[in-house]
């Protein structure tokens, strides 16, 4: 499965909605979640997945 390109746009949407989200005192885990973005770990580095 192919993994969609977020234009530059979408990607600062998301991060202003986890600011509104870490104001309301939700977790940085439960922001994520919320917007729709997983973390993926692998052996060298952990990645951020929208």
């Amino acid at each position: 499965m192919a993994k969609k390109r977020y234009k530059p746009k979408e990607i600062v949407s998301k991060l202003r909605q986890v600011e509104v989200l870490q104001g309301q005192d939700a977790t940085i885990a439960d922001s994520m979640r919320q917007i729709g973005v997983t973390q993926q770990g692998d052996s060298s580095e952990d990645r951020l997945t929208l």
